[in-house]
């Protein structure tokens, strides 16, 4: 029934159970599973057999609190080796986890509880990032008073600070206390191959996120088979990936895919900068890192911090340990590739610049350490099994050199299995007719003449990646559209960014005269912030710009394009003459 692809259906397997209990007995049974380094420098290690103990105790806890195999569950936690357990905990009872950023407003919060039908919520009083304590209960209290989350019977706070937060009797109790009464053993719950393991929301190009849903079987086997290609995995290898738990990396290549091949990993609470940007660097030295995988906007604001200050060069640390570097989240520029390649891998390290998606589950697109040659800029070639394709408008293949749409032409085990309560949806927006039922990515690409090397060239729609996150541009009118004492319209585009990738510019109607001067970046302050309170900081556009109107053609559409070109302080060379009004133009290519 495509596009509903199955795979290894009749089976049954607990993925808990293969990144836990399958090492009892074996030499992973004692070795360390996570290297735990705290926002403040605290570090603390965590053996398999210890892991295996905390998660399992957990899993009763949650059993305790009557959560059951099929249920959902919302975590909103910060970057802590209790995050990883409460995944794992999920896992190990059949109930299927929706991790939500620990950056993501209280709306956001409230619309994925609600979304998926969660039974509990997993938090923690506070997180600790640089050096500052933010608060994640008081913001789960509140997306729950925002109705709509009345099948929420239980939460489950971890005590990360000793400040003080709100518990509601009845409903919430701390995640020490409800352990402490159980046992630290708790029998693995088998379920179906095509089992939900979890729920994880994503931007799309319409303004509702969607819930990809993905499968145990697949997921977990493409999960383990990535980290030992793509990475040359190595049982004496300290891998690092630094991507938080609320997005897909932090998923796959931490919460899983390490742990499913009985690696060693070094797990960070903390930012990049904190408390210098040397941060990265100082930790790969301490922790004798060998492979490390980070997002291209952290190696660009971590460069121009290195180029200002040489205190935090990477050369200042001894990064002597490190074998293999990767890179996820977008295309890395060659620039910065160059860059990560000298200074940080010291022209030995292969760099891995990764290719994959939400949907995709795991790596898609990506050399092979050591034998695949390298080219900067590059995601090279697809993994063994991945029918990746560049086609046209009509599915049709187009020649190397020539740029078009990225496809997969046939399925692979950790593919999307629908999105949540949307099958509609999934088909329409991932195996669009007109493309022969193949896999639209989304994004797209072209391949080199010589070598047939993928490079990925930027999303095909109205998404945009913004430090690696997806943010969707209806998502953040809806936002800004929201601000009804203010605002009449809003439209959202990209430019270019030295340090993001790409930067959110948004152009505003106001339900008054344009401002200008101090007025108009107060009015820009205010709803920079308000953005930030809908979605999340990570949302908030970095320009805002002011006008009359917008430009549309006769028919009432908004020419997206010419506000592209706007935005990149580019000349407008487009015939303007479909315009209805064209001389908003002038007023909107100012900036205030």
């Amino acid at each position: 029934n495509p596009p509903f692809y199955k795979w290894f259906d009749d089976g049954e397997l607990n993925a808990s159970y293969n990144c836990l209990d399958r090492h009892m007995g074996t030499p992973v049974e004692n070795k360390t599973a996570i290297i735990f380094e705290a926002d403040g420098g605290e570090v603390t290690r965590v053996t398999y057999k210890e892991l295996l103990a905390k998660v399992s105790q957990f899993a009763n806890a949650l059993k305790a609190k009557g959560v059951k195999k099929g249920d959902r569950v919302v975590i909103y936690m910060p970057m802590t080796v209790e995050g990883v357990v409460a995944m794992q905990a999920c896992a190990r009872i059949g109930a299927t986890h929706s991790v939500v950023f620990g950056g993501f407003s209280a709306k956001a919060l409230q619309e994925r509880i609600q979304g998926a039908g969660a039974v509990a919520v997993i938090t923690a009083n506070y997180q600790l990032r640089g050096g500052k304590e933010l608060p994640l209960k008081s913001i789960v209290d509140e997306g729950i008073a925002m109705g709509g989350c009345e099948c929420v019977k239980s939460v489950l706070v971890f005590q990360r600070t000793q400040t003080a937060c709100n518990m509601v009797a009845g409903r919430d109790s701390f995640m020490h206390e409800v352990m402490a009464a159980e046992s630290t053993e708790c029998p693995a719950e088998m379920v179906g191959a095509e089992h939900p393991l979890f729920v994880l929301y994503t931007s799309g190009s319409t303004g509702k996120p969607k819930g990809v849903q993905h499968s145990t079987a697949g997921y977990l086997l493409w999960a383990k088979l990535t980290m030992q290609w793509t990475f040359d995995l190595k049982d004496d290898d300290i891998f690092w990936c630094t991507a938080d738990i609320g997005w897909i990396t932090g998923h796959s290549y931490v919460a899983y895919g390490p742990l499913a091949a009985g690696a060693t990993q070094i797990v960070f609470e903390g930012v990049p900068t904190f408390p210098n940007a040397g941060r990265f660097w100082q930790m790969i030295e301490r922790h004798k890192c060998t492979i490390f995988y980070t997002a291209p906007t952290a190696i660009r604001s971590l460069i121009k911090a290195a180029e200002s200050d040489e205190k935090v060069h990477p050369a200042r640390s001894d990064l002597s340990s490190l074998r293999i570097l990767g890179s996820v989240g977008e295309p890395i520029n060659p620039e910065a590739w160059m860059w990560y390649y000298k200074h940080v891998g010291g022209e030995r390290c292969p760099i891995v610049d990764t290719f994959w998606q939400t949907e995709t589950g795991g790596h898609m697109i990506t050399p092979l350490p050591g034998a695949t040659p390298l080219v900067p800029g590059s995601c090279t070639l697809p993994l063994p099994g991945i029918a990746a394709a560049i086609v046209d408008e009509t599915g049709n293949d187009v020649p190397n050199g020539a740029g078009g749409i990225l496809v997969v032409k046939k399925p692979w085990p950790s593919m999307i299995r629908t999105i949540w309560g949307e099958p509609e949806r999934f088909k329409k927006s991932y195996f669009p007719e007109e493309l022969k039922g193949y896999y639209l990515a989304g994004d797209g690409a072209v391949r080199s003449a010589d070598r047939g090397y993928f490079r990925i060239t930027g999303r095909i729609d109205d998404v945009l990646n913004v430090s690696g996150h997806r943010m969707g541009t209806m998502e953040i009118e809806s936002a800004l559209v929201g601000k009804t004492d203010l605002v009449a319209e809003a439209a959202v585009v990209g430019r270019p960014d030295d340090v993001t990738g790409e930067a959110i510019v948004a152009f505003v109607v106001l339900k008054r005269s344009v401002p200008t001067g101090d007025e108009a970046k107060a009015i820009a302050n205010e709803l920079r912030n308000w953005v930030g309170k809908e979605i999340g900081p990570i949302a908030k556009p970095k320009e805002i710009r002011f006008g009359e109107n917008l430009p549309k053609t006769r028919s009432g559409k908004i020419m997206r394009r010419l506000l592209r070109a706007l935005a990149k302080g580019e000349a407008i060379t487009q015939d303007t003459s479909t315009l209805e009004n064209p001389a908003i133009l002038e007023q909107l290519a100012k900036r205030n």
